[in-house]
């Protein structure tokens, strides 16, 4: 598939920017625990910029934009120009460009890279998930004590899920091996398709966390939907859990409710 050779290369040359100190300290503040720096923007409007010129045709959907416009019944791009910002910004280098091509609530493609270690995982629909050219499959474990998993806090809502989200990991930690907790829901989920993680969970995650990652874990064999088992679809925000098929069912069945 042109595009996924075209988003890879693309993703690859703007995982220079998130090496930038100097711009990841222009900080401005969204919202509650929730930043945009300079190195968000260069990374937007640079793979923006490129995808459009090759691609005029597809809509564009990215974190730092306004998307009203944007109809996800389309073909549409959609974009986190640097997962983990927070992570960015203090320099704990776990932070991740994620790039999908989305159609009708369905991923063609993802992209997922992590300039700090220049791993870059991709999968296209039907044809396999790979991690630098190495086909990858998720986990093979079968029970929560073979399990380590990976977790988010949706910090941005802390009021309304922060209480609810520590209940859910706790009762997980409790059951498995131990838990993680690395910043970048896109490195969680690729980490996931790629077996060195069981699972991962989030209360809250926005379209461009989930929208390249998911396709990574389906393609690696595995199943990701929202916390009710229920598919993804296009929405804007969701829960998110993956795993292999067992350890999903787990999650969903006994420990997510």
């Amino acid at each position: 598939m042109e595009e996924l050779e075209q988003a890879r290369s693309i993703v690859l040359e703007a995982g220079t920017f998130l090496k930038n100190r100097e711009a990841a300290g222009h900080i401005t503040v969204k919202g509650a625990s929730d930043y945009v720096t300079e190195v968000d923007r260069k990374v937007q409007d640079f793979i923006q910029k490129e995808l459009g010129e090759k691609y005029p045709e597809i809509q564009f959907l990215g974190e730092e934009k306004s998307n009203e416009e944007v109809d996800l019944s389309g073909l549409v791009w959609v974009l986190d120009p640097v997962d983990g910002t927070t992570n960015l910004i203090h320099d704990y280098r776990r932070s991740s460009i994620s790039l999908a091509l989305m159609e009708n609530g369905q991923t063609l493609l993802g992209v997922v890279y992590q300039p700090y270690t220049d791993e870059m995982f991709w999968a296209e629909k039907g044809k396999g998930a790979c991690l630098n050219g190495r086909r990858i499959h998720v986990s093979r474990a079968e029970t929560m004590e073979e399990c380590m998993f990976a977790f988010g806090t949706a910090p941005y809502d802390k009021e309304k899920f922060g209480e609810e989200s520590f209940r859910k990991i706790y009762r997980v930690f409790m059951d498995s091996q131990d838990i993680r907790r690395s910043g970048s829901a896109a490195i969680d989920m690729a980490e996931t398709a790629a077996g060195r993680i069981d699972g991962f969970f989030e209360r809250k995650l926005s379209i461009w966390d989930y929208a390249a990652g998911r396709l990574l874990v389906s393609e690696a064999g595995g199943k990701a939907t929202d916390f009710e088992g229920e598919e993804l679809g296009c929405a804007m925000k969701s829960s998110v859990v993956c795993g292999n098929p067992a350890i999903h069912a787990l999650l969903v069945q006994k420990y997510l409710k």
